[in-house]
């Protein structure tokens, strides 16, 4: 949904925020697409005055980015991330804000459902890869680290772990220590931006990230270390685990485990393997 892929035939000004991980898009640019106004300004004023909650949180909703313009300057435009664009896009009453709505109808039910239903969850995550066109395997592995994961948060949680700055901080301590690269750096390695590092990782990268964590789960499990700087030490020792037995693999085998390969569906293989023809 980062994308915005329902805006097919009209421009939508973006911009990746590397800090934030998350993309911004030109909240001018979305109401012209779903509206056809020809003046986008007074239509978000009326919409705002439609709707009060919308108005009174409209500073946290939307933010000053610079963005291109269309003389070729660059200039500070009113921008939204995916979520704040898709509370804005309720308040459009415009049969081409409709399949927004519905789809966010349509995920809010499923996760009713989940909630009832916890497998569900997991069901239509491993429908979703073979949507993708993921092999079997990777889908197994996959699922399988995703498990680990969310042991190891829940332990981390259990042990005085809080704030999402820690766990990225921990995550990050376990990554260096297992493939020599933080998170950041393993993404634009692969030449990832908004996407799971995880979704684009081999088998062998999966094998060891879960490795590093489920050493680490262990580790807190059975030592019992308390808040931030205490598990911070455990996760070195844990992706220190998995980092060992990588570089006994890449010394036997001969072959680096981290690469720039990730995961593309088939057309764009397909597609790639013809340019270079061409």
């Amino acid at each position: 949904m980062s994308n915005i892929k329902l805006f097919e035939s009209k421009k939508i000004r973006s911009i990746w925020n590397e800090k934030e991980n998350k993309w911004y898009f030109s909240v001018q640019d979305v109401v012209e697409a779903l509206t056809d106004s020809s003046d986008v300004k007074q239509y978000l004023k009326k919409m705002l005055r439609r709707d009060e909650l919308l108005k009174m949180n409209w500073g946290t909703i939307c933010t000053l980015v610079e963005m291109q313009a269309a003389d070729g300057k660059r200039r500070k435009v009113q921008a939204s991330d995916t979520k704040g664009l898709l509370r804005i896009i309720q308040s459009i009453p415009s049969p081409k804000a409709e399949p927004f709505k519905q789809w966010l109808a349509q995920v809010g039910s499923d996760r009713l459902d989940e909630i009832e239903n916890p497998e569900l969850a997991t069901q239509r995550t491993r429908e979703l890869y073979k949507l993708k066109g993921y092999p079997d395997d990777w889908i197994e592995k996959r699922m399988r680290s995703i498990a680990i994961r969310e042991e190891l948060t829940e332990e981390w949680n259990n042990h005085g772990i809080k704030e999402q700055i820690e766990y990225s901080i921990l995550t990050a301590e376990i990554s260096k220590a297992t493939f020599g690269l933080t998170p950041s750096q393993h993404k634009h390695l692969k030449g990832l931006k908004s996407q799971n590092l995880r979704d684009h990782m081999t088998d062998l990268e999966l094998i060891f990230s879960m490795l590093g964590e489920a050493s680490t789960k262990e580790i807190v499990v059975n030592t019992n270390p308390k808040g931030f700087e205490q598990n911070k030490k455990a996760a070195k020792v844990g992706g220190k685990i998995a980092g060992d037995a990588r570089k006994q693999l890449e010394i036997k085998s001969g072959k680096k485990v981290v690469t720039k390969q990730n995961y593309l569906p088939e057309t764009k293989k397909k597609g790639l393997k013809s340019k270079t023809k061409e």
